[in-house]
């Protein structure tokens, strides 16, 4: 499927059309991605990166953290909440997004307050020594459930995690999953934190999904 959008599409521009615009920054990466990057529909695009900043402005995190760095748009829009003093830390496992994504840091202004890794993020994130005030999961599906239990610990009381894909083109409602691993996974990981007593959730309908959930 090329569409990842579970809305229709009269319904999602006109919820572009009555929402921020997105800054000329933006614009330009999404035109890159989509020109010269593979699976470009794997960038947030307009409204989940308004959706994205506008969390991120309510929490006011001093750390973020980001499984999932792609090339660079989610993280700029996550970081236009941060404190003067904050930090967001990425993670990427494909080192050829660097260049991309390093280029748009720079011009966005933010590069000073990123600091990101290029790697396994199963490997990385135990050796973080930083408690969390926002996560954002973008990353491969079949792990998303260890990344949960990975972060759990990390993330403050009130901390508040975002997970994308959630609804993975509608399959999880569905009866693909008999032979689709990665809906079986995202399947399990929906299920696990709504079960969770630990956290207060809700699954957005949002372009393939948004799963928020808040640690009590």
């Amino acid at each position: 499927m090329d569409n990842i959008d579970i809305l229709p599409e009269s319904i999602l521009d006109y919820a572009e059309n009555h929402s921020e615009e997105e800054s000329e920054l933006l614009k330009k990466l999404h035109r890159e991605t989509y020109a010269k990057i593979l699976m470009p529909k794997m960038i947030s695009g307009h409204l989940q990166g308004r959706i994205l900043s506008m969390f991120s402005k309510m929490i006011r995190p001093k750390h973020i953290l980001e499984i999932g760095t792609f090339t660079g748009y989610s993280a700029i829009c996550l970081s236009e909440g941060l404190v003067p003093d904050g930090k967001l830390i990425t993670i990427e496992i494909n080192e050829e997004l660097e260049p991309v994504f390093t280029k748009y840091f720079k011009e966005a202004g933010i590069a000073d307050q990123i600091k990101y890794y290029i790697g396994n993020a199963l490997d990385i994130l135990p050796e973080l020594n930083i408690n969390f005030d926002l996560v954002y999961l973008d990353a491969d599906k079949t792990n998303y459930s260890s990344y949960f239990d990975l972060i759990f610990n990390k993330l403050n009381p009130g901390g508040v995690i975002i997970a994308d894909n959630v609804l993975w083109y509608g399959k999880v409602a569905t009866q693909a999953a008999k032979n689709d691993k990665d809906t079986q996974c995202i399947q399990e990981f929906n299920r696990k934190v709504h079960n969770d007593s630990r956290v207060e959730n809700i699954l957005l309908p949002i372009r393939d999904g948004l799963m928020v959930l808040r640690k009590k």
